[in-house]
């Protein structure tokens, strides 16, 4: 995940003090904070076009798309004062559908995502396909899908929460292929989502695959 900005422990409350107060973003785990890391070219790319199409798909219907300023508040349910248990993240998009639940006045903290959408980068990927969507499942009943878009490559892998609570893993991989969200009655097209995306060439990819070995599926 990002870099943890040191070894203080903060409440949830100081942490939300600080953090409304502050010109960079964080992300808190456990008292910890990380520091959210400047994005690359391709990561921007590809954030603005998903956030166009599903934007647009969207309109007129109960579903809204917030964008990467949103906080996702994930666990514990109950909320005893100075706790320093839980996460607050920030995913790149977010979806709700029906009306939006935050954890307090401010209305910057949502508590019933529908879709969470994350674009990988190397330091965060472990924590993304691990810890991050293990609380997503536990303490998020409300999220249907959890889609994580590589952004080295053509590639997305789409997790969708099943009827007896289980999770289905698709992986849609080439730019000619499409990815079919229900949740939302729409299509994102690869070509669409990495418009603009220029990819390293084949020979590189085993380096960032080797890069990412290791890394623990929650």
């Amino acid at each position: 995940m990002a870099l943890r900005e040191s070894d203080l422990l903060y409440s949830v409350e100081d942490y939300l003090a600080y953090e409304r107060a502050a010109t960079v973003r964080h992300e808190y785990v456990d008292g910890y904070l990380y520091e959210m890391a400047g994005e690359t070219l391709p990561h921007g790319d590809i954030c603005v076009s998903l956030t166009r199409i599903i934007s647009t798909a969207i309109l007129g219907t109960p579903c809204r798309a917030l964008t990467k300023d949103t906080k996702v508040k994930s666990g514990p349910f109950a909320n005893p004062r100075r706790t320093m248990k839980g996460m607050f993240s920030y995913p790149d998009l977010v979806v709700v559908c029906g009306q939006p639940q935050f954890h307090d006045d401010y209305k910057d903290i949502l508590l019933n995502p529908t879709i969470i959408i994350e674009v990988l980068s190397p330091g965060t990927e472990a924590f993304d396909r691990g810890g991050k969507f293990l609380r997503y499942r536990n303490f998020s009943p409300s999220l249907t899908d959890y889609i994580l878009v590589a952004q080295d490559r053509a590639v997305i892998d789409h997790f969708q929460r099943q009827e007896d609570g289980l999770w289905l893993l698709r992986t849609i991989q080439g730019l000619d292929s499409e990815l079919h969200l229900a949740a939302l009655g729409c299509v994102l097209s690869l070509r669409e989502v990495y418009d603009r995306v220029e990819f390293p060439p084949p020979e590189e990819w085993e380096e960032i695959d080797s890069e990412n070995d290791g890394h623990t599926i929650g």
